[in-house]
């Protein structure tokens, strides 16, 4: 059976009639050994249960695609826990097409998941912005492993290997490397350039561009001045994203910016977000926070006509247009002619997979296509 909502895992055992004590003793098995946190149990969790002879022999719980607990039960009348985890078998896959509805909903049908499409769009995140810059006919194409067990059933979909996009605002492709030095994993274009900049193009998704950087009419006072920053129409609550690394400089209150936040980062830039609902936690003056850490949510605070996102960029004390900066790169892998050999030993490989004559399709996928064709 599966865990119900707001029931526990002893509740469970009691609604499967199983040998009250001996479930007991299974479950405690497993949450001593630390395999199991108890609290953490969530529904549709599934549990089964082995009984001969009115007495339980195991159960095992399904924790995750590829993951299970067991319980089993010893000569002595003790039971010993164990994990159970499935041999993954990678399986190259590609998906590559053009854009007619969004990238979400046409990579979806050929085969990818929500997370090869989310680390696809974060890939991307410093070239373009994916509500105003990606149009119907714009080429896409990514590479990741299928994981399937040994019997060929899918487990999951793995990391995205290989990211291109041909459009009419970028071209340009990312190749997926960990760097042996810094253990750091990203993407590198093919002369391995990092796909990573100084400072995300966007620090939010989702939203409309709802007012630009320059002179306009102010909607509260009236008055025609310079409009420091741009504005993103989002719904309250939307999260907000630290566009670089950096230590927050303010964290509250500011007159008409309502709730905001002030950070610092080096070679003089200071981004700035405000009219914010909320704080995300932990965040105060003085916090240091990471490149696309979540450090606020959407709001209406201050003097401010809807909900939205007032993002204001700094450069050595000047407000600039956020949308127009140029930034500096990431890493440049030339810069060390050892580590981008290996590099370009990955790269070769990607490709000899992407440019096969018969690219890989697993055959698991091949089969529940035919099955939905008939």
């Amino acid at each position: 059976a599966s865990l119900k909502r707001r029931e526990s895992l002893s509740d469970l055992v009691i609604r499967l009639d199983l040998p009250i004590i001996d479930g007991l003793r299974a479950l405690y098995s497993l949450t001593s050994s630390e395999l199991l946190v108890a609290r953490r149990a969530r529904a549709g969790m599934a549990l089964t249960a082995h009984i001969a002879d009115d007495a339980l022999n195991a159960i095992s719980i399904e924790l995750d695609a590829g993951r299970r607990l067991m319980a089993k039960r010893l000569p002595d009348g003790n039971y010993q826990a164990m994990a159970l985890d499935s041999r993954l078998i990678p399986q190259p896959m590609i998906v590559r097409g053009s854009i007619e509805t969004s990238l979400y909903q046409d990579a979806q049908v050929l085969g990818a998941e929500d997370q090869q499409v989310v680390d696809f769009a974060q890939v991307f995140a410093y070239d373009l912005d994916f509500q105003r810059e990606v149009h119907p006919g714009d080429q896409f194409e990514m590479v990741f492993d299928v994981l399937t067990d040994e019997r060929g059933n899918v487990i999951r979909r793995g990391n995205v290997l290989y990211a291109a996009l041909n459009g009419k605002a970028v071209n340009k492709s990312f190749y997926r490397f960990t760097t042996p030095d810094e253990n750091i994993t990203d993407y590198f274009q093919e002369n391995g350039e990092s796909s990573t900049k100084y400072q995300m193009k966007t620090p939010i998704n989702g939203a409309r561009l709802s007012s630009r950087f320059g002179k306009r009419r102010h909607p509260i006072s009236g008055y025609t001045r310079l409009h420091k920053g741009t504005d993103f129409a989002a719904p309250t609550g939307t999260p907000i994203f630290a566009a670089g690394n950096g230590v927050v400089e303010r964290a509250s209150r500011y007159g008409g910016y309502g709730h905001y936040i002030r950070i610092r980062h080096s070679k003089g830039y200071k981004p700035a977000y405000a009219h914010l609902s909320r704080y995300a936690r932990g965040v105060r003056s003085g916090r240091r926070v990471r490149q696309g850490e979540v450090i606020g949510y959407v709001g209406s605070t201050g003097a401010s006509t809807g909900p939205h996102l007032h993002y204001e960029v700094y450069k050595n004390g000047r407000a600039v247009d956020a949308m127009r900066l140029k930034l500096p790169t990431g890493r440049k892998l030339a810069m060390d002619p050892e580590i981008l050999a290996e590099f370009e030993v990955e790269r070769d490989r990607i490709d000899e997979i992407r440019l096969a004559d018969n690219p890989p399709v697993p055959a698991v996928l091949l089969a529940a296509a035919s099955a939905s064709a008939q």
